[in-house]
């Protein structure tokens, strides 16, 4: 009877175990479920800053059938470059000029033989400086270099003048902080569409930042822009 007894109350604690595992089986699976809902939102920051480097090359090309005049010629005209940029407030140690580059056309074979000179040059004096805006106003100041005689370039590619812009460093941690905010706002008006409530971050990727000029007029104007990717667990 006892041996009955005590069989009967094992089986029954063996049932009521069984049951707590399986209930305890079902929230666990149920918590593992709801830490599956989840939502991904961008969030944007665009800043438009003034650049705040300048690269001015100043290129101008000069012909001659005696290599010595043509040198004497380019000596005087890089001259006149660097009078006229002094004269504009650019300073000396702003002001960098480079080795000409000399042709001379009978060596080339594909060259006709009724060519007017035999030697020609280009030479490039350089602006380089951190006062964009006395270099932009020297700039619009640039066809006085013309009417001295001095042609310059304005057509070749490498002669386009460079605006830079340096200081992402000052601003990344405020954009940063705004493009994690933004995704947030977003993240949850979503919850609040779908009646959920926002959760905590489960993944975070910040995107590269991108610096271009606002528009192909205004280089000296840039645009920087980030977006960040945010993943959040979604509640009831």
């Amino acid at each position: 009877m006892n041996h009955t007894r005590n069989t009967l109350i094992a089986s029954a604690c063996l049932i009521i175990a069984m049951l707590a595992l399986g209930l305890s089986l079902s929230q666990g699976l149920l918590q593992m479920k709801s830490l599956d809902r989840t939502v991904v939102v961008k969030g944007l920051s665009e800043r438009e800053v003034p650049a705040d480097t300048v690269i001015w090359p100043i290129a101008f090309q000069d012909a001659s059938n005696e290599l010595g005049d043509l040198y004497n010629s380019l000596q005087a005209k890089n001259a006149q470059v660097r009078e006229f940029l002094l004269k504009q407030d650019i300073q000396p140690d702003e002001i960098s000029v480079s080795p000409p580059a000399i042709t001379d056309l009978q060596a080339q074979n594909y060259v006709s033989e009724r060519a007017a000179f035999r030697y020609t040059a280009s030479s490039t004096v350089t602006v380089y400086s951190t006062r964009v805006e006395v270099v932009r106003a020297a700039m619009g100041q640039a066809i006085e270099l013309s009417r001295e005689g001095v042609a310059v370039t304005g057509q070749n590619y490498q002669a386009q003048p460079q605006f830079l812009f340096n200081g992402l460093n000052q601003i990344k941690p405020e954009m940063i902080e705004e493009a994690t905010r933004n995704a947030r706002e977003v993240g949850e008006k979503f919850a609040q569409d779908s009646d959920s409530k926002l959760g905590k971050i489960r993944t975070a990727r910040q995107g590269q930042f991108s610096i271009n000029d606002r528009d192909s007029t205004t280089a000296h104007i840039k645009r920087v822009r980030v977006v960040s990717t945010v993943e959040y667990y979604l509640a009831d």
